[in-house]
């Protein structure tokens, strides 16, 4: 493991030789990740179906695409995001510069997940480097192909001492978060993310988790029910449900459950035809321990759609789950696979109170039309996100912030909110020697008076904030009201010694 000592000490003299912090070299390894992305397509789909057996389509919306408009998106506003922020100034700091600085923290280690084994890896690398930072890329060891590519083909692209490729196992993992890093983001387990969280505590590393959770799925009657189906039968299907925002469970009456069944019924004879398991459009579960922990999931309840498998293909039929209990292992275990529990509620105040009861979920998802319905759920459950009427879409929103809460994880990104987890907001402030400012100044030295307490008093009120303008523009103002003043005086002078006359 002596190896990870020698990577470490490269990109630590890298990231001291300052040339991450050029906004240039930043700007061209992203260009150069986006143009691994586009030469290697093809490369990177058949990987992906080598460990998933994942569709092409699905590989191209949620791997290849995502990934080259994530950076089209960082190279469109970096030069605005890398400038420093000048906030509002208080009346006493009114001759004073205040800036933010956006620093980069260092050298981060960013760990992938094996569901998505090149887009949570490289979408927070891609903003890491934004943000000017060296990082340490470990891809999941349990999507094999898809690591061998990122290790065999990331290094041609970008800078190899700053953003050095990492590979193993769990015992490689533990020896490389012995190290000391500056930042680390990890997305994987529960059970796993608090292990990452125990190391960093060792150096008080900050850290990001994107973690996974039971994601509810609410729907009420008002709703356009097939189309409704459809966009949850997706959002649970897509990747084999191996997905960490997948709806994990529905909520709904007895009534809409049955209505369910039976449209979910229609829509996937549909869409993979008579036989599922010949369909090219459903991926695989991605191994045989992951395979053998679902089918103890599914022995939860009773089947109402679907039920079938077959171990030598990892192949589990899309199957509905009716009559669980709170308490099945289904219903408090993580699925991350193609099985959908139904569990009745009366109404919405029931499915809050079941959510409420169980850890904070990464999303939650509202099928209604009804605006007090959503209020409810609005503000009365707590969440990484929500969507409202449709699954998984918002993930593909950049100028939002994705992440969880309490056990689903800690800390967001995507767009602008992955430039700032990556980025240390360093306060700056720049004290004018001016006389009239050492002069403001002057009444908090000793020896105290009274009237210095005062004038400090006075100083430091809060006020409604001042327009943030700086003292120039303040000049120019006050040097066009004096001369407008001037000439004012002057025409009423002149006007009056003519009128003398």
């Amino acid at each position: 493991m002596a190896n990870f000592d020698d990577t470490l000490q490269r990109a630590r003299l890298a990231f001291a030789s300052g040339k991450t912090r050029n906004v240039s070299f930043r700007r061209k390894q992203l260009e150069n990740l986006l143009r691994c992305y586009e030469e290697h397509e093809n490369e990177i789909i058949s990987a992906l179906e080598a460990d998933l057996r994942r569709p092409k389509q699905e590989s191209l919306i949620v791997e290849t695409e995502f990934m080259k408009n994530d950076i089209k998106h960082i190279l469109f506003h970096l030069n605005d995001w890398v400038k420093a922020d000048r906030p509002e100034k208080s009346f006493v700091n009114m001759l004073d510069d205040v800036q933010v600085y956006n620093d980069p923290f260092g050298v981060v280690l960013v760990i992938g997940a094996w569901n998505y084994p090149l887009q949570l890896l490289l979408v927070p690398v891609a903003a890491a480097i934004a943000a000017g930072n060296c990082v340490v890329l470990k891809p999941s060891e349990i999507a094999g192909n898809c690591a061998k590519f990122i290790a065999e083909t990331i290094p041609k692209y970008l800078d190899n001492d700053c953003y050095p490729v990492v590979c193993g196992g769990p015992s490689e993992t533990a020896e490389l978060l012995k190290q000391r890093f500056d930042y680390i983001f990890y997305t994987g387990s529960t059970r796993v993310g608090k292990i990452i969280h125990a190391a960093a505590n060792n150096y008080l590393t900050p850290t990001t988790l994107e973690l996974g959770g039971k994601s509810p799925c609410y729907i009420d009657k008002s709703v356009e029910l097939r189309t409704a189906v459809k966009r949850i039968l997706w959002g649970k299907l897509i990747n084999c449900g191996q997905t960490c925002i997948a709806p994990d469970y529905v909520l709904c009456s007895k009534e809409v459950q049955d209505k369910f069944v039976e449209e979910a019924r229609d829509v996937l004879k549909e869409w993979y035809g008579e036989s599922i398991q010949s369909s090219p459009d459903l991926s695989r579960i991605i191994n045989q321990n992951n395979f053998q922990r679902l089918l103890g999931l599914m022995k939860s309840g009773r089947v109402a759609l679907g039920g079938k498998y077959d171990v030598s293909e990892k192949f589990i039929e899309p199957t509905i789950l009716v009559d669980v209990k709170p308490d099945d292992p289904i219903m408090e275990e993580e699925i991350f696979g193609p099985i959908l529990p139904i569990y009745t509620v009366e109404n919405a105040y029931d499915a809050i109170k079941f959510i409420n009861a169980r850890e904070n979920p990464l999303v939650l998802y509202i099928f209604t039309t009804e605006t007090d319905v959503l209020d409810l759920f609005v503000n009365g459950t707590q969440s990484g996100g929500m969507c409202v009427n449709d699954t998984i879409m918002h993930y593909a929103v950049d100028t939002i912030p994705f992440g969880g809460v309490g056990m689903s994880g800690m800390g967001s990104y995507h767009g602008k909110f992955g430039f700032d987890t990556f980025t240390h907001k360093k306060s700056c402030l720049g004290k004018n020697l001016a006389a009239i400012g050492e002069k403001m100044a002057s009444a908090r030295y000793p020896p105290y008076s009274d009237r210095k307490a005062s004038l400090l008093s006075f100083l430091l009120r809060k006020r409604r904030p001042l327009p943030n303008l700086y003292l120039s523009h303040v000049l120019a103002v006050g040097l066009g009201v004096g001369l407008t003043v001037l000439a004012n005086y002057y025409l009423q002078v002149r006007k009056g010694k003519l009128l003398s006359r």
